[in-house]
């Protein structure tokens, strides 16, 4: 068991039956205990939760719907309601116990819920593992627009057992993958090296691997919780990332999360090249990791249009001005860049062209 420890939050990475969560559950005994799942973990992961940790037996369990299409308030209302209706209390525990939309929802739902629960992440995707349970944000969708409504307010302590990862389709690892580059991009030119040429499922569950991008991850939340300065490096690739996210939403072919922040990525990697901050031979290894693993998408016009529009509302942005990250080398990285539509629009259409030469 490695304890990955900080002032803002402790991780747990190993087999959940020699981590501390059997004491805390036998501490909170007295209290009424919640496990949030969606239907694939209630399938797949909470039998073996359970069977871990007879003292669940008895929890409560609150099945959300899957898909980042129902984190909104309406599904967190219903939960809510159902809280009450049981009865339960700031000084009862919440597990949740999924990939990033459980824990940024049920993040959300216990601190919200009477001013905030204690609450603890059990991960069970890559993406999760490495990025949505750590750092402290939770939060739901607003319409189109990514984390609208949301907190920074970290778990109790979050639990990381690969095993959860058996349970997971192929392409599901190359969500968390895209997380995995961007911490190698943004500050780690060896990382980059190490998993570039990952490809297998073997790659993806190497855990000095996951370690590693957690640790980047603790890091650079432990001296900026609130983002006002470095934390806004973990933003790259989620400035055009999360408008393309939302803008295919609820079309007929949704991009997932990983998908579109590897689009973004590559859009505003193309963009420090364009910017003169990033030199060209970078660039070009960088567009050919990406369009190894992700295919890109073939913009209309309109879609274009609809994707700056959606930028506008971006939760990073100041004084009506888009800003993202941008890269002064692999493993370099620089916040508070600002963007004109014209410059986005350009690299927007780069990755389009893109589809042409790689698809």
């Amino acid at each position: 068991m490695t304890i990955i420890s900080s002032p803002i939050q402790d991780i747990e990475v190993g087999n959940l039956a020699a981590s501390s969560l059997g004491k805390i559950l036998d501490d909170h005994k007295e209290n009424g205990i919640i496990v949030i799942v969606d239907q694939n973990t209630h399938d797949l992961c909470l039998e073996y939760l359970i069977t871990t940790f007879p003292q669940l037996k008895k929890a409560e369990i609150i099945l959300l719907p899957v898909g980042e299409e129902n984190k909104v308030m309406e599904v967190c209302m219903q939960v809510w309601n159902a809280f009450s209706e049981y009865g339960f209390g700031r000084k009862d525990l919440v597990l949740n116990l999924g990939g990033g939309v459980v824990t940024d929802m049920g993040g959300f739902l216990a601190s919200v819920y009477k001013r905030g629960m204690n609450f603890i992440h059990i991960p069970t995707s890559l993406l999760g593992m490495v990025d949505a349970s750590i750092g402290g944000k939770n939060g739901i969708d607003l319409q189109q627009y990514k984390n609208q409504l949301g907190t920074i307010n970290p778990p109790n302590r979050v639990f990381v057992d690969l095993a959860f990862l058996g349970t997971l389709p192929e392409g599901e690892f190359y969500n968390g993958f895209a997380e995995m580059l961007k911490y190698a991009l943004i500050k780690d030119n060896e990382l980059f090296e190490e998993i570039k040429s990952f490809s297998e499922e073997k790659d993806f569950q190497r855990i000095e691997i996951i370690e590693k991008c957690i640790q980047i991850k603790v890091d650079i939340v432990d001296g900026d919780l609130h983002e006002d300065g470095e934390r806004k490096l973990l933003n790259f690739g989620h400035t055009v990332g999360h408008a393309i996210e939302g803008y295919f939403l609820e079309s007929a072919a949704p991009v997932s999360h990983g998908h579109a922040v590897a689009l973004g990525m590559c859009a505003e990697a193309y963009l420090s090249m364009n910017m003169g901050i990033l030199a060209k031979d970078d660039y070009k290894i960088i567009e050919k990791v990406l369009t190894r693993v992700y295919p890109f998408i073939k913009l209309a016009d309109a879609d274009t249009k609809a994707i700056i529009e959606l930028m506008h509302n971006d939760k990073k942005n100041e004084a009506g001005k888009i800003y993202c990250v941008l890269l002064q080398g692999i493993g370099l990285s620089s916040y508070h860049n600002e963007l004109s539509e014209n410059q986005i629009g350009e690299a927007l259409l780069h990755i389009s062209m893109l589809s042409d030469i790689y698809n």
